[in-house]
């Protein structure tokens, strides 16, 4: 089965000025190459040397921690994906509210996978600094977080 594709146009609202708008496709782009695609070479081409704060206390700081965590998950969970459901862009800040299955079978399903909120905040236009929210929506996932969720791999803090 095909990995989804994000319909940005779907996703941007008419009122955002120019700048929102070219923000939020920039993240847009970045979850598409990473999460849905798996192309992980391009990502590491296109966003390794900008600086890239992570938030999320499993994953090493950097792109390449980002480019290593998914890559190791997508290696377990091949059909792994993102589906965006919602943008918010505020100046610098740009939040996706997704819905991340694991399985193609349980895309769509609200029952199956995570929820998850995705704050970046973005400097010249570049991604420089990324944050999470991540909740289990089935059971079994609710047990993959706490499986998973331990090792700190940077100091950046949550906050």
């Amino acid at each position: 089965m095909p990995q989804p594709h994000i319909d940005t146009e779907s996703l941007l609202n008419p009122h955002w000025s120019q700048q929102d708008k070219r923000h939020a496709e920039s993240v847009i782009e970045f979850v598409q190459l990473l999460m849905n695609d798996h192309d992980f070479d391009e990502v590491t081409r296109r966003y390794r040397g900008n600086r890239y704060v992570q938030h999320n206390r499993n994953m090493a700081d950097g792109i390449d921690g980002v480019v290593e965590t998914v890559s190791d998950l997508v290696k377990n969970a091949p059909e792994f994906s993102y589906d965006v459901r919602q943008v918010f862009v505020d100046g610098d800040f740009v939040i996706l509210h997704s819905h991340v299955t694991l399985k193609a079978k349980h895309r769509g399903d609200e029952s199956q996978g995570f929820n998850i909120i995705d704050t970046w905040r973005l400097e010249e236009g570049k991604l420089v600094e990324h944050w999470d929210a991540v909740q289990g929506l089935s059971f079994s996932m609710r047990l993959y977080s706490l499986a998973v969720g331990g090792k700190v791999r940077n100091s950046n803090g949550v906050f």
